[in-house]
Order: structure tokens, then C-alpha cells, then sequence
């Protein structure tokens, strides 16, 4: 058994000073968005100095990352949790867009559009991969076990069907406000995925 390490009592403070910044910092995206929102407002409900939020987050970005990786982890729980439970690669493609489009009602829309904003924008702070995001990965392994069960087409890339998935529930979460629309352009996104990865 490995033993665990005892966080000192300044790493401790550290930790605790970066999450009432994160807080007071999601709090005030959530109002006035990324570009609106005022460092000296986040750093007063903080109570921190202004030098000590761009130590714990170099740029208002570097917030939306953390908040991005934390709920990434979350909800790639969520759906590993799913995953273990009988299913098919239909109802994980469901699943997987519940889980996305629910990030909406827990962060608000202006806010998560900046979540999703934040994937494509080329001043994004940190380059990534894509086996760096697990729900991607999580996907990329279930339509290859699809592939591997025969219920998708044996030539089917993973990775790049798993992408261009991602992409289609970006796309609509992003440009469609009208939420029944939405919801019928995320249900036939589904359908039409699974129809282009069955085999013929």
C-alpha cells in the first residue's frame, strides 16, 4: 500500500485560495461572461490580492481550462458509469449528448457557450491532444468496441467518428437557441451518426 503523502499546511492554503478564486471567478463569467468580467470584482469576493488570481490563473482562460478539465472529469464518470451498464452504441450517443447539454442548465448559456467557445479558439492558452480529454477517449473506445461487436461497419475510424460526433453536438449546442429545435437537431444527430457507422 502506497502511503499517503501529507499535504503541508501552506499547500493546503494554496489549494483553498484557488478554489474561492475559481468560485468567485465562475461566479462573475456566469453574470458577465469571460470578457466582460472584472478581475478586481473576482479578487474582492475572493479576498485575495489582484497579483494573487493571475498567479493561480495567468489569464481569465486559464479559469475556463480548469473549469473545462473538472467538468470533463465529471461527466467522463458519469459516462464510464453509463458505459458499464448494458447498452448500446445508440443510447451512448444519447447519453453522451445528455451529458454535454446539461452542462448548460448547470453553468447557464453564457457561460457555457464560452466552454464550448473555448475548444475552437485559437488563443486557447494550452495545446492538447486528443487522448488528453477523456470523454473523447471514452468514446473513441466504445464505437471501437461497437466496431469490434459488429454493431458498426468494420472499416469505421474511432477517432475520427468520435470527433466529428463531438463536433455535430458543438455545432448545434452553439448556433441553435430555439431549444426544441435544438433538441430535434441533437436527436437527429444521433440517428444520423449511427446510420453512417452501421454496416451495409
Amino acid at each position: 500500500m502506497t502511503p499517503q503523502i501529507k499535504q503541508s499546511a501552506r499547500e493546503l492554503r494554496r489549494l483553498q485560495t484557488r478554489e474561492r478564486i475559481l468560485g468567485a471567478a465562475i461566479a462573475e463569467f456566469r453574470a458577465s461572461g469571460m470578457a466582460g468580467a472584472d478581475v478586481g470584482a473576482i479578487v474582492d469576493v475572493a479576498g485575495v490580492a489582484h497579483g494573487t488570481f493571475f498567479f493561480h490563473f495567468p489569464s481569465k482562460e486559464h479559469v475556463l481550462l480548469e473549469l473545462e478539465r473538472r467538468e470533463e472529469t465529471r461527466m467522463a464518470a458519469e459516462f464510464t458509469h453509463f458505459l458499464d451498464t448494458p447498452h448500446d452504441l445508440t443510447s451512448a450517443l444519447t447519453e453522451l449528448v445528455r451529458l454535454i447539454s446539461s452542462l448548460e442548465q448547470r453553468f447557464g448559456p453564457l457561460l457555457f457557450k464560452e466552454l464550448l467557445a473555448l475548444h475552437f479558439s485559437p488563443t486557447r492558452p494550452t495545446k492538447d491532444e486528443w487522448s488528453d480529454h477523456p470523454m473523447i477517449v471514452l468514446l473513441v473506445r466504445e464505437i471501437e468496441r461497437a466496431r469490434g461487436d459488429g454493431e458498426v461497419h468494420p472499416e469505421v475510424d474511432a477517432f475520427y467518428s468520435a470527433a466529428f460526433f463531438l463536433l455535430g453536438i458543438y455545432g448545434v449546442l452553439t448556433t441553435t437557441a430555439n431549444s426544441r429545435h435544438r433538441d430535434a437537431m441533437l436527436a437527429n444527430l444521433v440517428i444520423t451518426a449511427r446510420r453512417g457507422l452501421e454496416v451495409r
